[in-house]
């Protein structure tokens, strides 16, 4: 389902960064969220950041707009063509992708 926003934004303007898909933007009067682009975060975070920024609690899930995880995900692999979703390598048992974690050297002489 795609989030929306309601009339009780306060345009403070902290939901719009926060978009892994460029879905919110200001529009006439307050922030709005395109649905062909709102993911809910699937793909990037386990959570929709924006509801978790908002201050107001005004985005909630658009009744309009319902869809399912497996086409939101459809919709993140739509958007972000070759991109692996966020936990994939993971639950797959893959390497991450990203940086790893390292241990510090040890400083001074070798034995």
């Amino acid at each position: 389902m795609a989030l929306w926003i309601t009339d009780e934004c306060i345009n403070c303007d902290v939901c719009e960064p926060e978009c892994p898909n460029d879905a919110i933007s200001l529009g006439e009067v307050i922030y709005e969220i395109d649905p062909q682009r709102c993911t809910e975060c699937v793909g990037h975070f386990d959570e929709p950041q924006c509801v978790q920024v908002c201050p107001v609690a005004c985005i909630p899930v658009n009744p309009q707009h319902v869809e399912t995880p497996a086409q939101l995900l459809a919709k993140f692999h739509r958007l972000h063509p070759g991109k692996v979703p966020a936990g994939a390598a993971e639950a797959s048992g893959a390497a991450p992708s990203g940086p790893v974690a390292t241990a510090p050297l040890p400083t001074g002489e070798p034995r």
